[in-house]
Parts: C-alpha cells; structure tokens; sequence
C-alpha cells in the first residue's frame, strides 16, 4: 500500500547518480563539467549519500568552463542518466552519458540550447527546458 503524504506525489524514477558525480553540462550556458553537491528536497538517513535521477534538481559546483562560471555553486536539472529506468508503458530508456542543464534559483535555463537529447521526464516537470531542448525523447 503506497504511503499517504502531504502534495503532489512523484513517480519513482532509477536513480542513477548521486553527490559526488561528476557529470557534462548539456547546455550553452559557459559550464563544461560539474560535481553534483547536493539534491534539493531529499531527506535521507544518517550518513547515507543522496541519489539523484532524471528531473531532479540539484546544487552542482562547476569544475570546468569559462573563468565566470567556474567554481560558482549553482542549480542544475538532470536531463540524462547512463542507468536504465522503465516508463509506464513498459520501455527501458537509457542514455550514452549522464548530463545537466544549469537553470536559475526560479528553474528556468540560463543557456539558450541544450546540446543532445532530453528525457521526457525532464521536460514534464521542467516545462521551460522544452523551449531550448532539440531533442526529447
């Protein structure tokens, strides 16, 4: 029996990254790559690492990219996972790499493309990134 909780519930997607992952940045935005250091709204247990899957927000540390944009601390999407996750239907969806796209405190994009496919799941819970994304798949 699912647990009763207060708000919207979520869908549970296979998480397949967590604090500590570095991951490519998918957009134009100056970042190149960075080292996920948190996940927004996850409340976990004692000492235990917090995952992360497609469409999570989470507070990335950029590593590489123009001078402005390094060692800034900054929000970013999940948009790609390497791990496997099943969609209602029954498809197995993986992805070559695992990617983010850096968005603003309010959740819009700070680029204006997003290089390479987008999970659908990202963009149902993100609409903003569907106005900059090529591909959804």
């Amino acid at each position: 029996m699912p647990k009763k909780g207060k708000g919207r519930a979520r869908r549970k997607i296979a998480t397949g990254l967590q604090v500590g992952s570095y991951v490519k940045v998918a957009d134009n935005s100056g970042a190149k790559l960075v080292k996920i250091i948190g996940v927004v709204g996850y409340k976990g247990r004692l000492r235990r690492i917090p995952p992360a899957g497609i469409g999570d927000l989470v507070v990335v540390s950029v590593k590489k990219g123009t001078p402005e944009m390094r060692r800034q601390v900054v929000k970013a999407v999940i948009v790609r996972q390497k791990r496997p996750f099943r969609r209602p239907d029954g498809t197995w969806v993986a992805f070559e790499d695992n990617a983010v796209v850096i968005v603003t405190p309010e959740g819009t994009p700070k680029g204006s493309e997003i290089r390479g496919p987008v999970a659908r799941e990202a963009v149902e819970r993100w609409e903003s990134l569907s106005k900059i994304a090529t591909i959804i798949v």
